[in-house]
């Protein structure tokens, strides 16, 4: 217990301060790590049981990435991922390997994996980066993502090929080939059959936490048995994301998940960071400086080069080769599974983990520096281009019923892209053979909405039918995210109230426009005009809307609300007389 302590202790110090200086909250874990550590404190003793325990963070990882691999997304940046991603990767690790191999004599199969892994930069690094500098929304951070992108894909082969390269037989029987086939077909049809009628049915009559339990049993199920299949278990967690991907469970699968991944790719990073041998650069200074420095220049001007080929002016290529040198997280992977293969040395593995650790502490002052020195103007995109990706949702509809299927139909009929959620998933499962892009989801949930993607929309349109549930997502989405515009649903005028109290910028009463027109068809079946009609419909719209802002400025004072009622009603009534006394004298 007092382990849990100190990891929790050491993150919650290290990570917030990390995040506050710009260095990102991966390098704080490490620094964490460092304290806690055998070489400081001391206060953890056996860093590689933890290590081992941490590696459920990096399968829960790979399950998200797999999830968010919509085949849609990949195929619209097809040109850019498969040129400017694999470009980055193989001309990087193929320098490194060749370095490796024929100047310093190193094995082969050694020296491929360390090129493998040297070449992939920290996608949650250089996102955050990407995000903190504002070039994550422009072409240059399509860019950006693409290299990353491909990187994601190539992480599961490579995991795979280091297996395949290890000097030690694998304990199994040579007469079991059929495992790993088997349980690749096996984990597909049941993703692609089975998953989704489960989850239906476990929606319907399991809990929220059951649904939690199911999402951690699909990751660490498929992982098993990728590893009884002599496989990665990554590589299961990977496949069933990816089977994933389409589902309507998608979103809500993924916010289940994301707490036990943070919390358990946090404690992987701080396992790290214990580990990290920081004698290594008392004992060889230059090499490991000279090889950090190395890997961030050439992973630099890799990119440079790359994207310059592509158009791109010289700065703006600095700009992101800077913000994509450093070494990845997935790195301190491949090096954790090649030291269990027994295919490099303690020695040798701690060295590439401190020059990625060196390569993440270095990147972000090196993205400070070059904007001291740089017009900020000059190294940013244009900001009038296409949009990082051009199927993002620009609306979120949450509730998909009747209400919400109606504003969809015309956001869609006006090709405005948008995503939706509802808690039913059997009126998902409806209103999707008509085509609708509905997904399952509790709105009611913060990371769900994030899941959702709520940071990159401009609109939320808020159509459940709890009233409560309504006004408490109001209150969430105004104090997290005021620049949205929120068009909410209300059921009457309490909600009314309620709704713009809670800071709605538009409140839209389900029954009010249908009993307006109501209205307007039965006084013209009573003699009056269309003209007439319609004049005294739109003024009694007028005049309640006018009276309902009123009282939702002293919605706390209910006898002021109940007076402003009263006095309206009136005001309405002497409208009314006065109009029919013209109409008379007329």
């Amino acid at each position: 217990m007092e382990s849990v302590v100190y990891f929790l202790l050491a993150a919650a110090l290290a990570v917030p301060l990390f995040k506050k200086l710009g260095l990102g909250a991966i390098l704080g874990y490490l620094a964490a790590g460092v304290v806690i550590g055998p070489q400081v404190l001391g206060l953890i003793d056996d860093p590689e049981k933890v290590l081992h325990f941490s590696e459920i963070g990096v399968i829960l990882l790979l399950f998200v990435i797999g999830l968010e691999l919509e085949p849609a997304k990949l195929w619209a940046m097809r040109a850019q991922v498969l040129l400017l991603g694999s470009g980055q990767l193989f001309i990087t690790a193929g320098i490194i390997y060749g370095v490796l191999a024929f100047l310093f004599e190193m094995n082969s199969n050694a020296a491929l994996v360390i090129a493998l892994a040297l070449g992939l930069s920290s996608t949650a690094f250089a996102i955050q980066l990407m995000a903190d500098k504002g070039i994550l929304g422009n072409e240059d951070g399509r860019r950006g993502f693409s290299m990353l992108l491909f990187q994601d894909l190539a992480v599961v082969p490579i995991l795979f090929a280091v297996q395949a390269l290890a000097p030690i037989e694998p304990d199994t029987d040579p007469g079991q080939w059929w495992l790993a086939p088997a349980a690749i077909l096996g984990l597909i049809v049941f993703a692609r059959f089975l998953i989704n009628p489960a989850l239906h049915f476990l929606s319907r009559y399991g809990g929220r936490e059951i649904m939690t339990v199911v999402a951690l049993l699909i990751v660490l199920g498929a992982a098993v048995v990728m590893e009884h299949a002599n496989l990665s278990m990554g590589l299961g967690a990977f496949m069933a994301g990816m089977m994933l991907a389409n589902s309507s469970f998608r979103h809500q699968l993924e916010a289940d998940v994301e707490p036990f991944k943070g919390l358990s790719l946090g404690l992987f990073f701080i396992s790290i960071g214990m580990t990290l041998n920081f004698g290594l650069l008392v004992e060889s200074p230059l090499t490991v400086m000279f090889g950090t420095l190395g890997l961030m220049s050439l992973k630099a001007l890799v990119i440079i080069g790359l994207v310059m080929l592509a158009g791109v002016p010289f700065p703006r290529g600095l700009m992101l080769g800077l913000m994509l040198c450093q070494g990845g997280e997935f790195g301190f992977v491949i090096m954790a599974q090649a030291m269990d293969l027994r295919l490099l040395g303690e020695g040798t593995a701690g060295m590439v983990n401190l020059m990625i650790g060196i390569s993440m502490a270095l990147t972000a002052p090196a993205v400070l520096w070059f904007e001291k020195f740089t017009d900020k103007q000059i190294a940013k995109a244009p900001e009038n281009i296409e949009k990082f990706d051009s199927s993002e949702s620009e609306a979120l509809i949450l509730g998909f019923g009747r209400f919400g299927q109606v504003t969809g139909r015309i956001l869609a009929a006006n090709q405005i892209h948008f995503t939706a959620l509802d808690k039913n998933a059997e009126h998902i499962e409806f209103v999707k053979k008509f085509g609708n892009q509905v997904y399952y989801g509790d709105a009611s949930r913060a990371e769900v909405l994030e899941a959702a993607g709520i940071s990159k929309v401009r609109t939320v349109i808020v159509a459940i039918d709890d009233p409560k549930m309504s006004q408490a997502i109001v209150e969430f989405i105004v104090h997290h995210y005021p620049k949205i515009t929120i068009i909410a649903r209300a059921h009457n005028r309490n909600d009314y109230l309620a709704l713009k109290a809670a800071g709605a910028h538009s409140v839209i009463r389900e029954l009010f426009a249908g009993a307006l027109e109501a209205a307007t068809e039965a006084l013209h079946a009573l003699g009056y005009s269309d003209g007439q009609a319609m004049q005294k419909a739109e003024t009694f719209k007028q005049h309640d809307e006018s009276l309902l802002n009123k009282q939702a400025k002293v919605l706390g004072d209910s006898e002021k609300v109940i007076e402003i009622g009263r006095q309206g009603r009136e005001e309405l009534e002497a409208i009314f007389q006065q109009d029919q006394r013209a109409a008379n004298r007329s």
